[in-house]
């Protein structure tokens, strides 16, 4: 359930401020506005359903880098709830082709932390998903600076996020659009599998 009151600061969460902030939108038809300035640091939301929320990481290791959350509080993976995790799972892959689509890199990482030990900083637990052009121009793919937490941050642009931002919500809807049409081309079988109709692509 959407709640706009933002945490207090006591116990002030800065992907908490985003949730708040950034209503839930239906994926398949995006607000033209990034509506950034909301909070402060600005936030470039690119997805914001009830449970989830995905916006550009505002200290990006390349362009592109995205932080996914459950809207509510969870500071660890095992906090989340079933169905968070089950929404955390399906919109990792769907993020991922999108990312892909828009910045036009075909690898990035997903990464998630778990604890201070473990190099996580905001306590609200999140997905990265960063993509590496870096390491696809050099070709040397198997050197130990492919790993997480190897490269140099960068601000973020704030044109550039703008512009990013429609690209990603554009690919995210479109991504979605080319899921529902591959269910709608499929029938159920009695044994509970799936089967396409004669003379239907595969997506």
């Amino acid at each position: 359930m959407f709640d706009p009151s933002p945490p207090s600061a006591a116990d002030f969460c800065p992907f908490c401020a985003i949730a708040a902030a950034h209503a839930p939108y239906d994926p398949l038809d995006p607000p033209s506005s990034s509506a950034a300035q909301r909070t402060t640091p600005a936030s470039y939301v690119v997805l914001s359903t009830p449970d989830l929320v995905a916006f550009l990481d505002i200290m990006p290791l390349s362009p592109g880098h995205l932080l996914l959350c459950p809207r509510a509080h969870r500071p660890k993976l095992t906090d989340a709830t079933p169905r968070e995790a089950r929404h955390l799972g399906a919109y990792v892959r769907v993020l991922s082709a999108a990312l892909a689509r828009a910045t036009g890199v075909a690898d990035w990482n997903v990464v998630q932390n778990n604890g201070a030990a473990a190099a996580q900083v905001v306590p609200h637990m999140h997905f990265h998903l960063i993509p590496r052009p870096e390491i696809r121009a050099s070709g040397r793919f198997r050197e130990s600076f492919t790993m997480f937490g190897r490269g140099r941050r960068e601000e973020l642009d704030e044109d550039e996020a703008d512009a990013l931002v429609v690209e990603l919500r554009r690919h995210i809807a479109a991504v979605l659009e080319e899921e529902k049409q591959q269910r709608d081309h499929q029938v159920p079988l009695r044994d509970g599998g799936k089967q396409r109709f004669p003379g239907k692509a595969k997506l």
